[in-house]
C-alpha cells in the first residue's frame, strides 16, 4: 500500500471555500481507477499550526500513485479547479 497526504493552506478558508474544496477533493472518488482509498478532513482547531483541509489517499504501489499524479481527472477537475484557491500544501507520501 502506497500512501499519498497533502496538507493545503487556503488563501480565503471561508466555510464555503473549504465546502467547495472538500467537495472537489471527494469528486475524485469512482473517477480515477487507481485510487483505493480518499479520506478528506477540514481543520477544527485552526491553531497557528493548521493547515485548513488535508486529504489521504491511498494506491496498491508508487507506480498507481504516479498514475494518479497526471490522470486527466486529477489534473482537469481537481488541481486545475482548487489552483486559485490555495495558498500552499505540503505532502507526505510513503
Amino acid at each position: 500500500m502506497f500512501t499519498h497526504i497533502v496538507l493545503f493552506k487556503a488563501k480565503e478558508p471561508t466555510k464555503e471555500n473549504l465546502e467547495f474544496l472538500k467537495n472537489t477533493f471527494l469528486s475524485m472518488n469512482g473517477n480515477i481507477k487507481e485510487l483505493k482509498e480518499l479520506e478528506v478532513g477540514v481543520d477544527v482547531v485552526r491553531s497557528d499550526r493548521s493547515f485548513d483541509i488535508g486529504i489521504i489517499t491511498r494506491f496498491d504501489s508508487k507506480e498507481d500513485y504516479l498514475a494518479y499524479d497526471v490522470d486527466e481527472f486529477h489534473v482537469e477537475k481537481v488541481k486545475k479547479v482548487i489552483g486559485p484557491y490555495i495558498e500552499c500544501s505540503k505532502t507526505l507520501d510513503f
